[in-house]
């Protein structure tokens, strides 16, 4: 009888890893990103944030780069 909550379990597990590793691969891209840009590796973090991250990147991508502020 405790064979189906082998398997839920056992799925629940798959989920899980299934979730982090898709937060790990939009969460690496975007930390090399911000680091190139001279803003804090840590905003990276965000995009995994459903409306924050959509408002981080358009601050991001309209603001002036600290990286660049540096060359000009």
């Amino acid at each position: 009888m405790e064979h189906g909550s082998d398997v839920s379990a056992g799925f629940a597990v798959f989920v899980l890893l299934f979730w982090v590793i898709g937060i790990v691969i939009v969460i690496i891209p975007f930390w090399k990103i911000y680091a190139k840009a001279g803003f804090s590796k840590w905003l990276s973090l965000l995009m995994v944030v459903p409306i924050v991250n959509l408002i981080v990147l358009y601050v991001v991508a309209f603001s002036t780069w600290p990286a660049h502020r540096g060359g000009e």
